[in-house]
């Protein structure tokens, strides 16, 4: 099938083209390119540069590429950018997924993927692991415009028959992750220790959080398109928490243990907890992660290691 695949060129979009491409489809990627990386570019995908809230190059697109599915993976992903200028985060992550809804239903798209959190709409959730019926709760405006994209989803499907399914993933890490900014705290600390530099864990390190292996997420993508029949909202992640002082220990192991857990100040606002029930897409679909978080830890590590040069 054609394909449509926004953020392509990005950390887990990327990984996502890789794994449609591997199944045989035809794929297409946009990307503005402001965090993805043209290295990140599967040559068999056909790449066009543009912003998703960019509502007549969209239009364009649509109308010339004519794609069977979209994969909706464009975003604004920094937490505390949201926080910082809630505007630009809803102006992107909220109308700029409009924009490719509206076009899909336009266009007759068979079928549409969107790429949710778990970890930021949930908020301090007091059942854990956490399942999709639990009242979301976001404490970001990240949070708040993936919640409202999900929403949005369920008035298209049900209004005008739009077929979607919303994954919710839980803290993705792993290969080409960006190591620069607040984003993505495994990426960071592998950098910053291979390039000598001490990272500092932010107030005491007991915020917990569900890592969940980049390869997994994709492999659930690619098993969400082929059951085709299902519809709706699946948390996608490991059901396990681990707080930042044992993703540091995990790290450091890597490095033979050199490096001292050195603690800075809280961030204010920052969640406490945050874990995902994977059961209903391990019912439904099948899926269940692969990768362990020491196993992921190290595949992440050796990628890094070997592709310094390119993520400076």
């Amino acid at each position: 099938m054609k394909i449509l695949v926004t953020g392509g060129a990005g950390f887990i979009g990327s990984h996502v083209a890789d794994k449609l491409i591997e199944k045989g489809h035809e794929v297409v990627i946009i990307d503005n390119l402001s965090t993805g990386r043209k290295e990140n570019l599967n040559p068999q995908a056909k790449f066009i540069q543009a912003d998703i809230t960019d509502f007549p190059a969209i239009g364009k697109i649509f109308n010339e590429e004519q794609p069977e599915i979209v994969y909706h993976l464009a975003a604004q992903i920094d937490v505390r950018k949201s926080v910082a200028d809630p505007l630009f985060d809803a102006q992107t992550n909220i109308l700029g997924s409009l924009n490719l809804i509206q076009n899909s239903v336009n266009h007759k798209v068979k079928k549409f993927f969107f790429s949710s959190t778990g970890g930021a709409i949930y908020g301090d959730a007091n059942v854990i692991p956490t399942p999709e019926i639990y009242k979301e709760y976001p404490l970001s405006p990240y949070g708040i415009a993936k919640l409202t994209v999900d929403k949005f989803l369920n008035y298209y499907h049900e209004i005008f028959d739009l077929n979607y399914i919303s994954l919710r993933y839980g803290n993705v890490y792993g290969p080409r992750q960006n190591p620069h900014g607040e984003a993505g705290v495994v990426a960071i600390f592998i950098n910053k220790m291979l390039n000598g530099e001490q990272p500092a864990i932010n107030g005491d390190g007991r915020q917990t959080r569900d890592y969940v292996f980049v390869e997994d997420v994709a492999r659930a993508n690619v098993m969400a398109l082929e059951n085709f029949d299902k519809a709706g909202i699946y948390n996608i992640g490991t059901s396990q928490e681990t707080d930042v002082n044992e993703l540091f220990s995990e790290i450091n192991k890597n490095f033979g243990n050199k490096f001292e857990e050195i603690h800075s100040e809280a961030k204010l606002g920052e969640q406490k907890r945050s874990c995902l029930d994977f059961s209903k897409i391990k019912n439904e679909l099948g899926w269940q992660p692969e990768y362990d978080f020491p196993s992921g830890v190290k595949k992440t590590y050796e990628w890094f290691k070997f592709n310094t040069k390119i993520i400076k």
